[in-house]
């Protein structure tokens, strides 16, 4: 799909396809990198413990600087977003919230929205895009995505003045001194992906929304140290619940949303020596309690001789702990 007539911007030539297990779908569009105006000005809960946390100090793990930090701004089916950065490069993934929010929640751990970078987004539901419009209107963030997800975020008036610079899943791309691997996911969308985000010798992996674990979500996650993980629901809570059937069945398919369960099995398999700390994501407030969900999974993971990891609670009206975790 052609970029509208008059966008600024320049075309880069589309790598070959990378076709890794279980990844069937690449963007067929050129990468368009579009011009961004000037960021303005920046403001400034200050909560001093979240902001001692996420400040600009490198922090250590095992002896080693580690200057790579996110924090889960908010996560359920009422909006995502997560901020990622390094000393030098600041980015959200997912801006599910409004903008005045996305402000609230970056004002909570000591950070402003004037500092960021750029958005990435997962797809195009509006949990993870809302923001992004006045977003980019007020700060001039660049927003990434691939061409299934501009298309249909572009189904949204909203959205047709949004400048997009376009990515290709499967293909790495650098944002500062980010570097951003987007990877397939199952989930009911466009194109929808997952990220694996790197600095340096540190990786994290956010996998918000999918229906299922892939083989290919699982050995892209073997390399992370912390991970965003989705743990949506429980079978029986959700069965339970008085939820249209077809809402139902569209949540426990293959392309709906992780149960506390499958989170589990798919940690059995993505848990590489490296990883110490997975945070719950996108658990519904309905079908889902975060102490279940967290006893839930510890027990299967227990089950299998795997004690190492940290499970931490997500919440979806004020940031989690930030990681590196004090």
């Amino acid at each position: 799909m052609a970029a509208p007539d008059g966008w600024p911007g320049r075309r880069v030539p589309r790598p070959a396809p990378e076709h890794g297990v279980g990844e069937t779908r690449n963007s067929d569009s050129l990468v368009q990198c579009l011009d961004a105006p000037p960021r303005q000005p920046s403001k400034g809960w200050t909560a001093a413990r979240l902001g001692a946390v996420v400040g600009l100090a490198p922090a250590r793990y095992s002896g080693r600087a580690m200057a790579l930090r996110f924090c889960v701004l908010g996560s359920s089916s009422a909006g995502n977003a997560t901020w990622v950065a390094s000393d030098t490069t600041a980015i959200l993934v997912d801006a599910g919230f409004r903008r005045r929010t996305l402000e609230e929640r970056l004002a909570a751990i000591g950070q402003s929205a004037s500092s960021l970078r750029a958005v990435v987004v997962s797809h195009e539901h509006s949990d993870h895009i809302a923001g992004i419009p006045r977003l980019q209107q007020k700060y001039g963030v660049e927003v990434f995505a691939n061409e299934g997800t501009r298309e249909g975020a572009l189904q949204t008036p909203d959205f047709e003045e949004v400048r997009w610079t376009l990515f290709h899943t499967g293909h790495p791309f650098e944002i500062g001194d980010l570097q951003i691997t987007p990877f397939a996911v199952p989930h009911d969308a466009y194109d929808p992906v997952g990220f694996l985000i790197s600095h340096h010798d540190t990786t994290i992996g956010i996998v918000t929304d999918l229906g299922t674990g892939t083989t290919l979500v699982s050995t892209r996650l073997q390399v992370c140290r912390a991970l965003v993980l989705e743990a949506n629901h429980d079978e029986r809570m959700l069965r339970d619940s008085r939820r249209p059937w077809s809402l139902k069945q569209r949540i426990l398919s293959r392309q709906g949303h992780l149960s506390n369960r499958a989170a589990a099995a798919l940690l059995l398999e993505a848990a590489g020596p490296e990883l110490t700390d997975v945070y719950l994501a996108h658990l519904s407030q309905e079908c889902n309690e975060p102490d279940f969900a967290r006893q839930t999974i510890e027990e299967e993971l227990r089950r299998a001789g795997h004690v190492r990891l940290r499970l931490r609670p997500t919440y979806p009206d004020r940031p989690a702990e930030p990681w590196p975790c004090a």
